[in-house]
């Protein structure tokens, strides 16, 4: 439990039986405030509420901006995005490349709905996009991915698709080496696993079944990647973290 004393300039975070006080203006109080408004906002759907150029996009807006920042450093070639739900992620890294002068998006999803698909295709920025139907780690569709891909491009890939250990661990091992150096695979929300104590739209195996215990796997068996969460390309704050649903989820390839 969080609570905010405003008159003595104190957070009060309870938890486990343990009660810690930290100073309203420290990173602490924000990070453990930050991560009480993660869980909230999990619950009533707060994500669930965002466009890009007129489509869904069902992401955390920081996380979003945070991604912008990798695309904008790396210049991928190729974006890879499993999950495209209503097409928003597919436009708002289209609309990147668009800015950015180079690159296309090829985005995934067992079952791409026909109203999201007839939208996404009339976009202004469907020229970039291409969409695919299939299980994101179904051999047939992991080769048609791998035959849109030139040799020497530059990819990014975005795993947002079904976020259980077992399938985020087969889409891992399945699209990361498609990931050139010095670029990212990032596996979204891995926060599944803060949450499975209870509440709204929550499992209880989150603990475990969830991205985070898939990437652990990963890295273990793959050291030419590691995890390293975007670094802050600009800070005149006190934090050295941000509020996301995917930190420890962003993975970049080193060699």
């Amino acid at each position: 439990m969080i609570t905010i004393d405003e008159r003595r300039g104190i957070v009060i975070v309870e938890r486990d039986g343990e009660t810690v006080t930290h100073k309203m203006d420290s990173p602490e109080a924000f990070a453990a405030a930050s991560d009480a408004w993660l869980r909230a906002g999990w619950w009533v759907k707060h994500v669930y509420t965002f466009t890009w150029l007129g489509r869904p996009v069902v992401q955390l807006p920081e996380d979003l901006l945070r991604l912008q920042e990798l695309i904008h450093h790396v210049r991928p070639d190729v974006i890879i995005e499993t999950g495209v739900a209503h097409g928003g992620g597919l436009v708002f890294y289209a609309s990147l490349c668009k800015l950015l002068g180079r690159g296309r998006v090829i985005g995934i999803d067992i079952d791409i709905r026909e109203h999201n698909r007839a939208a996404i295709e009339a976009h202004p920025l469907s020229p970039l996009i291409t969409l695919i139907e299939g299980n994101s780690v179904d051999p047939q569709v992991v080769a048609q991915v791998r035959s849109m891909v030139q040799p020497d491009a530059r990819v990014m890939v975005i795993l947002d698709s079904n976020h259980s250990a077992d399938h985020v661990g087969r889409e891992l091992r399945a699209y990361a080496p498609l990931v050139t150096p010095q670029s990212w695979i990032v596996a979204m929300d891995g926060h599944m696993m803060a949450l499975a104590a209870g509440g709204p739209r929550s499992g209880a195996d989150w603990a475990a079944n969830n991205p985070r215990t898939a990437i652990a796997e990963f890295l273990a068996a793959n050291p030419d990647f590691v995890a390293e969460d975007p670094p802050f390309l600009f800070n005149e704050s006190a934090l050295d973290r941000g509020v996301s649903y995917s930190a420890g989820g962003f993975l970049r390839r080193v060699a």
